[in-house]
């Protein structure tokens, strides 16, 4: 049976059944509370050395995007110190970074999923510091890259470089043997050193001189692109966008963060300083690795599958869209909602975790027709309307 009504978030109903026959004809226990609807992506941080920039940018509608924290109650499989562990990633980032918890779920999100994260606003709203600062409460390794017009492929992935003591050529790696890369505006470098990193987001190595080095674990590509200024860039193509698992905004804050922002640097914080900020290491890679392996034991029930498939097939078949979702974002939409039930202490996938996930999952892998734009139809409108219109299950 369906219903065009979402029903609770952490309902039971999808929950593993016990397969004991004597049990099978108890009715079902009450549903608990779950997921937050999807909301807006959070107001934005406090922006690092890169916001001084001349006058501020006009705001930007950040539209649907990751919760940004956990729901409260809901059974827990398990008491997971890992679970824990990034729980305190939120507070941790909290020290440096003002106001942007749901791009640190968001984060978090694309470290357990194993996948790659785009990040879209204007200049100065601290997209660095926030790499910067999960890094440092993770204990990973970073690197930025400031991706320009005259930027080479062997810049991003390394060279070999002519080493005359040995008269011999030696491996010199590049800023892509890191744990977590940003690649600061990608969309002002040409195709061919874009395309330079997708051998690394998916095959999680690097092939120099026809021999293939592998990247470090975990490695996660946190690309940024700026939303108001298109001259002089090459848009990314559709193939290397959906390579990408979420796209999150970053929106300019809200006065009352932006006074917190002057109220920290007025009384001394250098955003270069993370540690006299406070800002310590709460969890390691030995924790994303076991987190991992828990999130991949999360349940789903048939008819949630079933949904996940309905929602892009929908996509496929919208009239605004030239091109729907692909089955690599169906099963990106199946893994971000199973990383958001386990963060939300349960077992299981419900449909509110599905919904939750849609928008940062979806929104950059539908291309809209040119008729829809000047009409000012958005990917946002569109996926609210697959929403809304896709029957859930009960």
């Amino acid at each position: 049976m369906v219903s065009h009504a979402s029903g609770p978030g952490g309902d039971e109903r999808f929950a593993p059944r016990p397969a004991h026959p004597a049990q099978a004809d108890r009715p079902p226990p009450s549903p608990s509370p779950g997921p937050q609807a999807p909301g807006p992506a959070g107001p934005g941080p406090q922006p690092g050395p890169e916001g001084h920039g001349p006058g501020p940018a006009p705001r930007q509608p950040a539209g649907p995007g990751v919760p940004a924290r956990p729901p409260t109650g809901g059974p827990a499989p398990s008491d997971s110190s890992s679970r824990g562990r990034l729980a305190a990633l939120r507070t941790e980032v909290g020290k440096a970074v003002v106001g942007q918890d749901a791009a640190v779920t968001g984060l978090a999100i694309g470290l357990l999923c194993g996948g790659h994260v785009l990040l879209e606003g204007v200049p100065g709203v601290a997209k660095t510091l926030l790499v910067r600062t999960i890094a440092s409460a993770l204990d990973l390794g970073t690197k930025r890259v400031q991706f320009t017009p005259d930027l080479m492929p062997g810049d991003v992935t390394g060279s070999l470089v002519y080493d005359a003591r040995t008269a011999e050529f030696s491996f010199k790696e590049g800023p892509v043997f890191t744990n977590l890369m940003l690649a600061d505006e990608i969309n002002r470098t040409p195709p061919k050193t874009q395309a330079a990193l997708l051998e690394a987001m998916e095959e999680r190595q690097v092939s120099v001189d026809g021999q293939p080095r592998k990247l470090p674990d975990p490695f996660m590509v946190i690309a940024t692109q700026n939303p108001v200024e298109y001259e002089g860039t090459y848009p990314l193509p559709e193939a290397q966008l959906d390579r990408f698992l979420l796209k999150l905004i970053l929106p300019l804050p809200e006065r009352r963060e932006e006074i917190e922002v002057l109220h920290r640097h007025a009384g001394g914080f250098d955003p270069r300083d993370l540690g006299a900020a406070g800002v310590r290491a709460v969890a390691g890679p030995a924790d994303l690795t076991t987190a991992r392996q828990e999130v991949r034991t999360v349940q789903i029930a048939p008819e949630v599958l079933g949904y996940v498939v309905d929602i892009v097939r929908a996509t496929r078949t919208s009239p605004s869209l030239s091109l729907g979702v692909s089955p690599r974002g169906a099963t990106a939409l199946l893994a971000t909602a199973r990383a958001w039930a386990w963060l939300s202490g349960r077992g299981y996938v419900t449909p509110d975790d599905v919904k939750a996930l849609a928008h940062p999952t979806l929104r950059h892998r539908v291309q809209l027709r040119a008729e829809a734009e000047l009409e000012g139809v958005t990917a946002e409108t569109v996926l609210d309307g697959v929403l809304g219109t896709v029957p859930v299950p009960r």
